[in-house]
């Protein structure tokens, strides 16, 4: 323990003098000009966003550095931008999991970011970006809520608090800069996990710039020379590794604070005219990156098939004594209903093609059996009501459109879901439930989804099916309207309180 001490009070943070006295040989880039502003410095977009471009700038010329900005307000006293900047923007990123079979484990050090901005004690600097000519693109994650139109934002604060309102002043500064001069716009990337994000965005801006009376040539020049893109982005980011650091940090010789962790797998799908693909060269660069005129049908497969897949197998699997999913991918029961689940019941549903939706689904148990992550049934779990109705109920509803009868496997998931809320104590933390093998356990979701489960915990399994499917608030619309859906449920739900859901998802299995 003590030597380790010493190792670490001597081991020099990373920085590019430090690797140069480590000998390290790896791709570097020192010196680039800064074409991409990031609004976002976290975790998912440094393996994500700023990997692509670091493997652009080795793989395909594309020359090119990131200044991250940290774009929401600081309450902890802990500033990443200091951290980022000391390491002069370098970190270490290991992507892991299960890639055809085989375990993978890469390393890669990052040098695409130049600095990093903090926009409320840095704003002028910020704004300043926005007159360097090269300055191109724009990349943003500020979480789900960060796209939001706040009308009590105004032009004159320094920043305003919503994300939308710091990018249009951004923006009326280049309009300031360079007129209407062409190629001086840019090409947004907006990464938020909402639906038509960049168009949201988009709005957003247009909302402001009318609110501010920044002027109809504005507005005109918004729509013009900038490009507003709507993106899927798939990759399970896991971020700082905390219990192995010390470790990685011995071996590798160097004190890294910003050290990031991803599975292996990624995939980004972007919304935009073909002449992206002339700026931005990920095919040159070997990387899973789809630019079309159309994201939508592969945020369809993904919510269907990778979410899906776990709103309808976890309460199931967990009920059953499972608790992290890697184990459920073990159990030749739980994987084969899951399998069936996708393939046999949500795939037919899906717009693309069989062949396509089948590659990716096989890519999804990889994924599901990545030895990195112990990804927990109950962390998935968190307002399976409203998950169920955006990522299973679509598929329902499609397969009985199509075939004129129920899907056996997700009829059987709506079962699990109910017997899953089955809790008979409501308190602050949530509703309180006891699985078969006698642990409790807390149901977390929307207070009101759980005072109904509470003030229905004495109901039959007729009853409460009833209840519950007819409930159009949780579904928008009546359940109990599709042929045959209420009843073969309360079947289920009655087979296992009994026999339990392991037995039931062998039944399914069976037939």
């Amino acid at each position: 323990i003590l030597f380790r001490k010493e190792i670490s009070i001597l081991m020099k943070k990373l920085c590019y003098e430090t690797l140069k006295e480590l000998g390290y040989d790896g791709y570097l880039q020192k010196e680039a000009p800064e074409r991409v502003l990031q609004f976002g410095e976290g975790n998912f977009l440094r393996a994500f966003v700023d990997y692509f471009i670091d493997m652009m700038n080795e793989k395909a010329g594309f020359n090119s550095k990131v200044v991250l900005v940290q774009p929401i307000a600081n309450h902890t006293g802990f500033n990443l931008a200091d951290v980022i900047n000391e390491q002069e923007g370098l970190y270490t990123l290991y992507l892991r999991g299960f890639e055809n079979g085989q375990k993978v484990n890469d390393k890669r050090i990052i040098s695409c970011v130049s600095r990093c901005l903090n926009v409320y004690s840095d704003y002028e600097e910020v704004m300043k970006c926005a007159e360097n000519p090269e300055l191109r693109f724009i990349t943003c994650n500020t979480t789900e809520a960060g796209i939001a139109y706040d009308p009590s934002c105004r032009f004159e604060e320094t920043p305003p608090s919503s994300y939308p309102a710091k990018l249009t002043q951004f923006l009326y500064r280049r309009f300031q800069t360079f007129g209407n001069q062409e190629g001086k716009g840019f090409i947004i990337l907006a990464c938020e996990l909402i639906d038509d994000n960049g168009k949201e965005l988009e709005k957003c801006v247009l909302k402001y710039a009318n609110q501010w009376d920044l002027g109809e040539d504005f507005i005109h020049w918004i729509e013009k020379e900038n490009i507003f893109c709507s993106t899927l982005v798939d990759r399970i980011v896991t971020g700082y590794p905390r219990a192995e650091a010390a470790a990685i940090n011995e071996e590798n010789g160097y004190e890294d604070n910003l050290i990031d962790t991803g599975e292996i797998f990624g995939f980004w799908v972007i919304e935009g005219p073909q002449s992206l693909k002339e700026e931005l060269p990920f095919a040159q660069a070997g990387l899973p990156v789809l630019i079309t005129d159309d994201h939508k049908p592969y945020k369809q497969r993904k919510v269907r098939i990778l979410n899906g897949a776990h709103t309808s197998m976890v309460l199931g699997a967990y009920l059953a004594g499972q608790d992290i999913v890697r184990d459920c991918m073990h159990d030749d029961t739980i994987l084969n209903f899951m399998n069936k689940t996708i393939y046999d019941e949500i795939i037919p549903t899906l717009s693309l093609s069989e062949e396509d939706c089948k590659d990716f689904a096989a890519a999804v148990t990889e994924r599901f059996k990545n030895p990195f992550i112990d990804h927990a049934l109950l962390s998935i779990s968190l307002n399976s009501t409203s998950k169920w109705r955006a990522r299973v109920l679509p598929s329902l509803e499609g397969y009985v459109e199509k075939f004129h009868k129920l899907p056996a496997c997700i009829t059987a998931s709506f079962a699990f879901y109910i017997q899953f809320y089955r809790g008979t104590e409501l308190t602050d933390a949530g509703l309180k439930a006891v699985r078969p093998k006698g642990d409790a356990y807390t149901i977390s979701d929307d207070r009101s989804v759980l005072e109904f489960y509470y003030a229905h915990k004495e109901d039959s399994a007729k009853d409460l099916v009833h209840a519950v499917c007819s409930n159009t608030d949780f579904w928008g619309k009546d359940l109990t309207e599709i042929p045959g859906f209420e009843e073969e449920v309360t079947r289920i739900l009655e087979y296992i309180e009994k026999n339990g859901t392991y037995s039931e998802m062998k039944a399914v299995l069976s037939h």
